[in-house]
């Protein structure tokens, strides 16, 4: 009897929520939603499942046919190891530390060591509706990338050895802070999990749907840094313009168009779903890449009168970065008009070196800091609220800024007192009897026929 009055009052309760809400099923799930455990979406899951591999092979081989490409015949073999060797070494420091370190609560500025040798993270982890391991995985790749994107400032003239040196160092020091500051938890510029963050000033979050300061602006700083501190190349110029013959353009162009379709996962999955986040961000993506590519065509068509086939790969490239902080923010006519300014912006950018005679070799200065820049900043201005939960404004622009200035200056400072440990210890640059005879050689005891 007891049963039997305590089964109907749970009935007669569902009936009169089913009543009054017109929905029974409804009813239902409302009753069973606080006590359901999340469950792996394998939507989602295999979407970011795809989403890693293609990122990863933005460094393996995209990013590794992009630059090698573009250097001298006598240092290809190095430039390609330099991408490969970046995959190798930051994978394990990534599961080794840094993982626990950007994406574990500790304060505002780092995480803390809860997740170690990746610790209590097993096939059953989950990270929302994803295994963690898939998650893990997919911002390892991010690391890698940001990491090999600064050897294109320094190509074919770095030691390999101090080029191991340099990226665990800065691996531990710098990327790995900045990427807790913005996407960690409770995160000094992004502030993840604290419900109506303002901000270091009070200006807001600071947005950065993919990687505009975290990759971006953090790689082309630090290759700044080190362009400035390594003599010039041989083959470098400033008041003639010249510099080394390109080894095979067709390389180039091969990896700069892996790069392009890596990016879609780069971009539209960092939404961490199958959903139309990730729908939104691969459309502006394309979008960006294809007005920023046209409009850096067109500024050099006018300025040489001649369109360069490397031109129009870094006016794609250019846009792709340009686009990636906002590409969760902005509708299609804000990804068209921070396309367009990347293509003509970074396309002066690259031109600066020879003003002030600095060998940024392949450009990673001029087309990934810049544009990160004015994909960070451009967030702020054309953001969507029905898109990305937050409208452009001038407080956002504020926020904008002060995320971008906080990562140069980061960046910058660490970058130099790594770069100036790493020459007073053992060297940073080849010497000139290397350099005569290419890396390929004389590093690596090979080379192309």
């Amino acid at each position: 009897m007891k049963n039997f009055i305590h089964y109907s009052v749970i009935l007669l309760t569902l009936l009169v929520i089913a009543f009054t809400s017109g929905d029974f099923a409804s009813a239902q799930e409302a009753v069973a939603a606080p006590v359901a455990a999340p469950v792996v979406d394998s939507g989602s899951t295999a979407w970011m499942l795809v989403s890693t591999l293609l990122v990863l092979m933005m460094t393996i081989p995209g990013l590794a046919l992009f630059y090698g490409g573009m250097v001298h015949k006598d240092s290809v073999l190095a430039t390609l190891m330099q991408s490969f060797v970046a995959a190798t070494l930051v994978s394990v420091l990534w599961v080794t530390y840094g993982y626990s370190l950007v994406f574990t609560e500790h304060n505002g500025f780092i995480g803390s060591l809860d997740k170690l040798m990746l610790s209590g993270v097993g096939k059953d982890s989950l990270n929302g509706v994803i295994p963690e391991s898939v998650f893990i995985m997919f911002q390892m790749t991010f690391a890698i990338i940001t990491c090999a994107l600064i050897f294109g400032s320094v190509a074919t003239r770095i030691k390999l050895s101090s080029a191991l040196i340099f990226i665990a160092a800065w691996f531990t020091l710098v990327y790995v802070p900045i990427a807790h500051l913005v996407w960690g938890p409770k995160g000094m510029l992004g502030g993840l999990g604290i419900d109506g963050y303002k901000g270091l000033f009070g200006f807001g979050a600071t947005l950065d749907y993919a990687g505009g300061t975290v990759v971006h602006i953090n790689a082309g700083i630090a290759g700044l840094m080190a362009a400035i501190m390594l003599e010039n190349h041989k083959h470098f110029n400033a008041k003639s313009r010249k510099m080394a013959q390109p080894y095979n353009i067709v390389f180039s162009v091969i990896g700069a168009s892996l790069l392009w379709v890596g990016w879609f996962g780069f971009n539209a999955g960092s939404a961490v779903a199958a959903n139309g986040s990730a729908g939104m961000a691969m459309l502006v993506t394309q979008v960006a890449a294809a007005m920023s590519s046209l409009s850096w065509m067109a500024i050099e068509w006018k300025t040489n009168k001649k369109p360069s086939v490397i031109g129009i790969i870094s006016g794609a490239v250019a846009g792709l970065v340009a686009i990636t902080p906002a590409c969760g923010f902005v509708g299609v006519g804000g990804a068209m008009v921070i396309g367009a300014v990347a293509g003509i912006v970074c396309y002066y950018a690259c031109r600066i070196k020879f003003k002030f005679n600095f060998d940024d070799s392949l450009d990673v200065f001029g087309v990934h800091c810049v544009g990160g820049i004015i994909g960070a900043l451009l967030t702020g201005v054309f953001a969507v609220q029905e898109i990305g939960g937050v409208n452009g404004s001038v407080s956002q622009l504020i926020a904008q800024v002060e995320g971008v200035s906080v990562t140069i200056i980061y960046c910058a400072v660490m970058s130099y007192i790594i770069l100036k440990i790493i020459e007073v210890s053992i060297g940073l640059r080849v010497d000139r009897r290397a350099e005569d005879e290419g890396l390929d050689l004389s590093i690596h005891g090979e080379s192309l026929h």
